[in-house]
């Protein structure tokens, strides 16, 4: 009897790979579309360029040179303090004087000991790379939450933009520091944890002032969720924890302290404004200039916060129901709020960009313009970012685009406010969710 012959390896290999057959038969034309399209799996896109990010930054590190601009200067006003000067007016850097809060201090502080007085810069630049991929992270879990973005936007916002990497890993500012605490206090708030969401607000101001763009939004958001006496309580919390973190500066020299960390009247230099280039330098450093649009960005605030009152208080009402993805209600006035406040501040540097930069495709993708016209106006954004020195041309696109994308904003989030759900009451909410219990 001749001997069994052995099985082949192609049909063993076959058996090995059986558990594959069933992830291979979901894999068609309709599930890559929603891999790629549909915004309910861009969860999927998250986790891998969160991944991808980190070696692209490590490859970022050692292969772009970098460009020392305000790094010597943060390390040489902490050294200040560090001798003991609590003189706000007293504490300066190559740049110039100290012009941001208590909490920059504090922070760049710990980075001047883990880098060896400031001299391990290569150090520095990972520890921006990881805050690069935490603070993308917390953008993409607000992003996958709302339901808004389809996943290849998120590819479009983490490789594209070389301005926001340098920023972060080459440059070292104290920007996106900032954002990624406001970042982690919109994903706070989200959850429902008001009072930590407020702390990490106030740190993010302590880090640099124009986090206060979204308070306008966050005090109408306060009050609508968590009515007055909850408005005062994070309030409190705000306002003490700024207190704390400047209270040797304010047991000193308080007036010096107040004047430099939160000098509302300080006049930035035309030659790095991005946003009004098309000025002469004269109007640009005007008084009169400063003031309307002052007066222009109160008035659009007014005007867009009977909105954003009705976005918080359905929220409110949906958020205690359970509706999933209600979240867009709160995410959409604090990123609008922000942007408002971009549109009409008196100059912006190139390192501003990470003010607005990740809000910007969940605003586009708000409005009711077509897909091509929506990265349309995200291309021709960064195309103003990226023109180094900026140019008439440059300035007047970017807030053409800018105006573009507010007048969207502002007929969809009218267009919202008329729907029933914006009109029902209390009752007939509670009637529904009695109705699915």
């Amino acid at each position: 009897m001749p001997p069994p012959r052995k099985k082949s390896g192609k049909s063993s290999s076959k058996g090995s790979l059986a558990f594959l057959d069933p992830l291979l038969k979901e894999l068609n034309v309709a599930s890559l579309k929603k891999l790629v399209f549909s915004p309910s799996h861009a969860w999927l896109a998250a986790i891998a360029l969160l991944v991808l990010e980190l070696f692209v930054n490590i490859f970022v590190i050692h292969r772009v040179n970098y460009t020392e601009i305000d790094w010597v200067a943060y390390m040489q006003e902490v050294e200040g303090v560090i001798n003991g000067t609590m003189d706000y007016s007293k504490l300066r850097g190559d740049t110039g004087p100290l012009v941001y809060p208590a909490g920059f201090v504090w922070f760049y502080m710990i980075l001047y000991y883990i880098t060896s007085h400031g001299s391990n810069v290569m150090l520095a630049q990972y520890i921006f790379a990881i805050i690069y991929v935490v603070n993308l992270g917390l953008v993409f879990r607000l992003l996958v939450r709302t339901r808004k973005v389809p996943p290849y936007m998120l590819v479009m916002m983490s490789v594209t933009s070389y301005r926001i990497h340098s920023i972060y890993v080459l440059r070292l500012f104290n920007d996106p520091v900032a954002v990624l605490l406001l970042y982690a206090a919109i994903n706070l708030f989200m959850d429902d944890h008001w009072s930590l969401g407020s702390v990490f607000f106030s740190l993010a101001v302590s880090i640099k002032m124009n986090i206060l763009l979204y308070a306008p939004a966050l005090l109408l958001a306060y009050l609508a969720v968590l009515g007055l006496p909850g408005t005062l309580v994070q309030l409190s919390i705000c306002a003490g924890l700024q207190l704390v973190l400047a209270a040797p500066f304010l047991a000193n020299f308080p007036l010096e302290y107040i004047i430099g960390a939160f000098n509302l009247g300080r006049v930035f230099l035309y030659e790095w404004t991005v946003n009004f280039r098309f000025l002469p330098e004269d109007i640009f450093v005007s008084r009169w200039f400063h003031l309307a649009l002052l007066v222009g960005h109160i008035i659009t605030l007014c005007y867009c916060g009977r909105y954003w009152w009705q976005y918080f208080s359905v929220y409110k009402k949906l958020a205690t129901v359970g509706v999933p993805h209600c979240e867009q209600l709160l995410v959409l006035p604090l990123f609008m709020c922000n942007f408002i406040g971009v549109m009409f501040a008196r100059s912006l540097h190139y390192q501003f960009y990470v003010w607005y930069y990740h809000t910007l495709h969940y605003l586009v993708w708000t409005t009711g313009y077509p897909v091509k016209h929506r990265l349309l106006l995200l291309g021709v954004i960064e195309m103003c970012w990226n023109t180094f020195p900026s140019t008439m041309a440059s300035s007047g696109a970017l807030h053409v685009s800018h105006f573009v994308i507010l007048v969207g904003l502002l007929a969809q989030v009218s267009k919202s406010c008329d729907m029933t759900i914006f009109t029902s009451n209390v009752k007939d909410v509670k009637t529904k969710e009695e109705k699915t219990e």
